[in-house]
């Protein structure tokens, strides 16, 4: 796990024992720390903060904090190395502290003095117990300070967020209430159910089914497949399969389309009204060909900068490129493929979308559209030149890493996500991907070679704990509109942060936000999150698809989060919210209206439903 944010308040629980840091059930006058049970109906366990202090020799250490009473961890006086909560005093090297990751143990960590370099541990004098788990009395187990020990178990702590705090108000209920006579009455009580505060910010509209298409019920078209979803931050070059349900603009006119991929009949769309709701005919926007297959993919994307999209299609022959026609609609490509490679025939190289990521990228700061892909040996590129052609793709890979194969590093489409991003502000777009050890760069030269990849991260791996792409999303993209590409992921303690510093490299990772990962209940198999600007300040901010509904915690500027509130009552897995389901229920966010807001989309079982950004001031800070 990364270290915490200052303001994050967290337990800090022993690793051999399970039990929380805090006070003795009696407290002594020396005011003593030990490891102990804290009963449910008794006191809760201390709740801390780390707080960074930057030391002489520029090194990271922390005052940790008490949340509630502000003291601070301290060295007791005495010899025994104990440690207790005392009076903060500026400078005082006994209440200043590392955080040091255990090497191999994901989410662990020694807790070592900055005086004297010993680390918090169990007093293995308290008990003769061999094992440091049955160490205790009724009092708990003293937590003294000890030389380093890497065999000693009782020397590794977790440090474990509290619960979130969401925002949202809670729902009354008429409940029955039984008599003695038998007679029953009523009365309000409280139900399991939230809904949005009033003045939450963004407000949305409540969840309206605007069209009685593109639903997975059989009067609404019986649609089954969820298909590849868009990019959640709007990059061209996300794939739909067929039997795919999304929306894109395509006509250039800043509305959202509902787009579907029919086995039959092609992509068939129906057109935004601009009120938030759409034509109610349905018709053919790209044909099929008689070469289309089911393993095709497809994507809609402005590759020349024209401002007008083409169809893209990666078939089993190659790249097939459709520009679209006056009437506002794209013929099948005929002929030869605009590339011969990148498709999943073995004529095309035989990429697969198991295997081999495949992007649609501007990779020189051109305006131009270029295909980029991560095959067996690494990665290879295609260039669009000025009249639209691509350039063959040359024998060799562009770099032999970020591949599927071993020789290239062996990454894995389930567990290791990579992107393209400028991390140095140049103007080309760099490879960066997340493997089991952390975070690798391969920057882009000025001739359009890629530098050997450099380790630039302890994080966002299978190694600190990030288990697949599915379970722990992990993004890149300007979290902070200072115009570096930073990281984000929904880690297992909640969201993550690594701020870029614009050299191809990234800050320490911290743990900003308490709430949307594993621990929060968040499951790839119950709910969605994205990162999309929803309020209107230029700065992304995170929506997830819950239980309950919509929540969104609105994006500081700094590269932290607020609190997340419950925004729309709908598109939720519980039943009060929908019993929305994921692979049968897409859900995006997307300006269906051209207001320049982002609205909730979703295509449930009777159809397409809608809730409408309702907020016009938006709030900044």
């Amino acid at each position: 796990m990364s270290v915490p944010m200052e303001e994050l308040k967290l337990e800090i629980v022993n690793a051999a024992t399970g039990k929380p840091l805090g006070a003795r059930a009696v407290p002594g006058t020396d005011g003593a720390l030990v490891v102990r049970d804290f009963p449910d109906d008794g006191p809760r366990p201390e709740r801390w903060q780390l707080a960074p202090v930057r030391s002489a020799q520029d090194e990271q250490t922390y005052v940790i904090r008490d949340a509630a009473g502000g003291k601070v961890l301290d060295r007791l006086a005495a010899t025994n190395g104990g440690v207790r909560r005392g009076d903060a005093a500026d400078g005082r090297k006994s209440q200043q502290w590392r955080v040091v990751p255990v090497e191999g143990e994901a989410g662990l960590y020694f807790i070592e003095s900055a005086a004297d370099d010993t680390v918090l541990a169990l007093d293995p004098d308290a008990s003769d117990a061999s094992d440091a788990s049955d160490a205790s009395d009724e009092n708990g187990t003293p937590v003294v300070l000890r030389a380093y020990d890497e065999e000693a178990a009782g020397q590794r702590w977790r440090l474990v967020p509290v619960e979130p705090e969401r925002v949202g108000d809670l729902v009354l209920r008429w409940a029955p209430l039984d008599h003695w006579n038998g007679r029953r009455s009523w009365r309000l009580a409280r139900s399991a159910a939230l809904r949005p505060v009033p003045g939450a910010i963004p407000s949305f509209s409540d969840m309206l089914l605007v069209l009685d298409r593109f639903g997975s019920d059989p009067e609404a078209g019986g649609w089954k497949s969820e298909g590849v979803a868009p990019s959640p931050d709007d990059r061209p070059g996300r794939w739909a399969e067929l039997g795919a349900r999304f929306l894109a603009d395509t006509a250039g006119e800043g509305r959202a389309d509902i787009i579907g991929l029919k086995p039959a009949k092609g992509a068939v769309t129906s057109a935004a009204r601009g009120d938030g709701t759409f034509e109610e005919e349905e018709r053919v926007l790209h044909p099929s060909a008689p070469s289309s297959g089911p393993a095709d993919l497809w994507t809609l994307a402005d590759m020349t900068g024209d401002g007008r999209p083409a169809a893209v299609v990666l078939a089993a022959d190659g790249v097939r490129i459709s520009p679209q026609g006056e009437d506002g609609t794209f013929e099948p490509a005929a002929g030869e493929p605009a590339l011969k490679g990148f498709g999943h025939g073995d004529q095309a190289g035989g990429w697969l979308v198991d295997k081999h990521l495949r992007f649609l990228a501007d990779t020189n700061g051109n305006g131009r559209l270029d295909v980029v892909g991560c095959h067996d040996d690494g990665v290879r590129i295609s260039l669009q030149d000025e009249d639209g052609t691509f350039a063959p793709l040359a024998d060799e890979p562009v770099l032999r890493a970020f591949g599927h194969g071993e020789e290239a590093g062996g990454w894995l489409v389930d567990r290791h996500p990579r992107f393209l991003a400028d991390t140095t502000g140049d103007g080309r777009l760099d490879v960066v991907g997340c493997h089991d050890d952390g975070v690798w760069v391969s920057r882009q030269e000025e001739d359009g070679t890629f530098a050997e990849p450099l380790y630039v991260l302890d994080d966002f791996g299978t190694e600190q704990g990030w288990a697949s792409a599915d379970e722990h999303p992990r993004f890149l993209l300007r979290a902070t509109g200072d115009g570096t590409a930073d990281v984000v992921g929904f880690g297992p303690h909640g969201v993550v942060v690594a701020r870029g510093l614009g050299d191809g490299t990234f800050e320490p990772s911290k743990l900003v936000l308490n709430d949307f990962g594993t621990a929060q209940g968040w499951t790839p198999e119950k709910h969605l999150r994205f990162l999309a600007d929803v309020t209107g300040d230029g700065n992304p901010d995170i929506v997830g698809f819950g239980d309950e509904g919509v929540w969104v915690s609105h994006n500081l500027g700094d590269g932290t989060f607020d609190q997340a509130r419950l925004v729309c009552r709908g598109f939720g897995y519980d039943d009060d919210a929908g019993a929305w389901r994921i692979g049968h229920h897409p859900r995006f966010l997307a300006d269906v209206t051209g207001d320049g807001r982002l609205d909730i989309v979703g295509f449930g079982g009777p159809g397409v439903y809608v809730a409408r950004n309702l907020h016009r001031r938006f709030r900044t800070r």
